[in-house]
């Protein structure tokens, strides 16, 4: 490690990086981090909006509207947040849909943190779907010579895996709470 210090003051000090690359990172981190407080910030107004407007208990009356299952209810959360992925990133899915289920699931008596775990993964599952898979469009972006049909063709043994993966957390939560318990 101490070897690799002077190398990097050595090219840190060259006019061209110090300039050049730093000032461009420092930019797309700036542009990165506004573009990412925007985003929350628009979130969080509409969440305000939806809790003030009434639309939360609206949520959650069509919602538990299912009866006494809470399978039908979990089933419901995990198609709205694939559908919301095609729209939305994922900071604002959870900000945005967190505080209508989170009473609906803890009065069907589901672990927090188990629901809480499960909201990331179908999250990140909501990435890979298609059609509108935003980790495709970024995937696509990045490898053009590849066409979009067949990035979903790749994705789709990963989607399958995913799903496996959430059936399993639904059947068996101790998988997902395994960790959390250890604390």
């Amino acid at each position: 490690m101490e070897s690799l210090t002077p190398a990097r003051w050595r090219s840190m000090a060259q006019p061209s990086y110090a300039t050049l690359e730093a000032l461009s990172t420092l930019y797309d981190t700036a542009k990165t981090t506004a573009m990412m407080n925007f985003i929350l910030f628009g979130a969080l107004t509409f969440a305000n909006y939806v809790n003030l407007s009434g639309m939360t208990s609206d949520m959650q009356t069509i919602l538990t509207g299912f009866g006494d299952n809470p399978w039908g209810v979990i089933l419901m959360i995990t198609l709205i947040y694939l559908v919301l992925g095609c729209m939305l990133e994922g900071l604002s899915m959870i900000t945005l849909t967190v505080p209508i289920f989170y009473p609906i699931v803890a009065q069907y008596g589901f672990d927090l943190i188990w629901f809480g775990i499960y909201v990331v993964i179908v999250t990140e599952v909501s990435y890979i779907t298609p059609p509108m898979g935003l980790n495709a469009f970024v995937l696509r972006s990045v490898v053009k010579d590849v066409s979009l049909a067949t990035i979903f063709r790749g994705l789709s043994s990963f989607l399958v895996v995913d799903v496996v993966r959430l059936v399993l957390i639904l059947i068996f939560p101790t998988i997902a709470l395994l960790l959390p318990n250890l604390m």
